[in-house]
């Protein structure tokens, strides 16, 4: 099997299993017990049997089951996503401003992480028994212990209450409501101030596991034919560790970035909470404790079509970074 046959494959694969996802997204909102115009209505303590019947109407839920399936297939699939119940606005154009704003949140120190870590877990692999090597399993582990909103408060604690250095959440100040900026400049520099100790966050969460998972692939790779080959031919040690063994060490890496990247999406929840960042954890959060079926909807969607094709991408690498795969 070629290349091009292989990434055809590949893509007939992430089409169907997106269907599943849409389906099975529809099938768990369809099973959960309750009605959400009640739900909506009792919460406003207005109890009438014609409201709730009027907004059964409006959200569509008086049709039969398959109109409301395709229907629901099309809107997933062009991104109207329908009216929030919370605010009235559409979902789409909410979950435009909130997935740019995770992605702002999400990305910077995922690339951080990946690069350090895989950089750290190769030389500790290459430096077994160490100090470089014991120093680095051991802190990987405690970092990739940690609770996420101990971090986080720690952080806020020491660098925003104590020494008053960074802010302690939001991801703009309050004023820019009345007073925007005025260049692209404090635009940046505002923002990356707000944003500095969720991301530090973050990369903390990640930086233990990218270096742990390396260092494991590495040392699994070192003790091959070729390195022993390559290393008796005479090749600088860093040349034979980049080189030759991290290449063939990185596919359980890609196919982690992948994973951690689209469920990152969702994970943030509990960082947006801590630092009241209006990202989709945020957002997701404000859905549950208002029963938004729309927004839980368009968010397990969008987290889902994210790990999805996360994976897609990691599976095209696979086949660049190991010939072998083409032909599987």
């Amino acid at each position: 099997m070629g290349f091009k046959a292989y990434l055809l494959k590949r893509s007939a694969y992430t089409v169907i299993l997106l269907l599943i996802v849409i389906t099975v997204n529809f099938a768990i909102f369809m099973l959960m017990p309750g009605n959400p115009a009640e739900l909506l209505v009792s919460s406003k303590m207005l109890g009438r049997a014609d409201v709730i019947e009027s907004l059964l109407k409006q959200w569509g839920f008086d049709r039969p089951l398959h109109e409301r399936y395709v229907k629901y297939v099309q809107s997933m699939l062009t991104g109207q996503f329908g009216y929030s119940y919370r605010s009235g606005r559409p979902v789409g154009a909410e979950a435009v401003e909130r997935l740019s704003n995770t992605l702002l949140l999400v990305i910077p120190p995922e690339v951080f992480a990946v690069i350090f870590g895989i950089i750290i877990g190769a030389y500790a692999a290459n430096k077994r028994g160490k100090l470089l090597d014991n120093v680095s399993v051991s802190l990987s582990l405690t970092l990739y212990a940690l609770p996420v909103f101990w971090i986080a408060m720690m952080l806020i604690l020491i660098f925003s209450l104590q020494l008053g250095w960074l802010p302690s959440s939001h991801g703009f100040p309050d004023y820019w409501f009345m007073v925007p900026p005025t260049s692209l400049l404090q635009d940046f520099g505002t923002r990356a101030m707000h944003l500095l100790l969720p991301w530090i966050t973050l990369f903390i969460i990640s930086f233990g596991a990218y270096v742990l998972l390396t260092r494991a692939s590495v040392l699994e790779a070192i003790t091959e034919d070729y390195v022993v080959t390559a290393r008796a031919k005479g090749l600088k040690e860093r040349t034979i560790l980049f080189k030759h063994t991290l290449k063939n060490a990185l596919l359980p890496i890609i196919t982690e970035i992948a994973i951690t990247f689209g469920f990152t999406l969702s994970g943030a929840i509990i960082t947006e909470q801590v630092f009241v960042y209006p990202g989709l954890g945020w957002w997701t959060w404000q859905a549950i404790e208002n029963n938004d079926f729309p927004v839980l909807q368009a968010i397990f969607f969008i987290v889902a079509v994210c790990v999805v094709l996360a994976n897609f991408i990691a599976d095209v690498t696979y086949g660049f970074i190991d010939p072998r795969i083409k032909y599987g």
